[in-house]
């Protein structure tokens, strides 16, 4: 007991609307971010915050990935789950041929010692970016990286290996679209 009147029931109910295919969510976005294994709701709320606020048009999930309806998720996204487009890519890596296939960059993000510090992209590396993240720990697995176009990396100081996954997207986010006219 917590000492409050706190009501546990069902609050509310809904029934959920299809979701549209990834075709229909690219072919309508500029700049995406794709997530793999990405299981942490209150990442997965994050990063659907950042991605509203930091001109991300679109969320693609691996099958393996956290339903953003989720509460939590929800609850940290601030309701942005409802506004920002997502769906599913149902195979996987191979999803990522499509994303390509749509006109995108697949940006795959490592903290790998080889990988492009994402400063130095190209225009065109930025003109349809599709900016693929892993789960916090283990990151993106070797074949999303093998199946992406160029592998990326924010640069850390002070010997700092990484970021949460959800900071790594914001600042990568904010990266992408600096130059974009508000």
């Amino acid at each position: 007991a917590t000492g409050f009147h706190v009501h546990r029931g069902v609050l509310a109910s809904f029934h959920r609307k299809p979701l549209p295919s990834a075709d229909e969510v690219l072919a309508a976005a500029r700049r995406v971010v794709v997530l793999e294994d990405v299981n942490n709701h209150t990442n997965l709320g994050a990063i659907f915050r950042g991605a509203a606020a930091l001109g991300v048009d679109a969320v693609l999930l691996s099958p393996t990935c956290a339903d953003p309806l989720y509460r939590r998720s929800v609850r940290v996204s601030m309701g942005e789950v409802f506004a920002v487009p997502y769906a599913k890519l149902d195979r996987w890596p191979e999803g990522l041929d499509q994303v390509r296939a749509a006109g995108f960059t697949v940006l795959a993000m490592t903290p790998a010692p080889d990988a492009v510090p994402m400063q130095r992209l190209t225009p065109a590396q930025r003109e349809r970016a599709a900016l693929l993240l892993g789960a916090e720990g283990p990151g993106l697995t070797a074949a999303a990286q093998a199946a992406s176009d160029v592998r990326v990396v924010i640069p850390m100081r002070r010997g700092v290996d990484s970021l949460n996954v959800a900071a790594a997207a914001a600042v990568a986010f904010w990266e992408l679209g600096r130059e974009d006219a508000l």
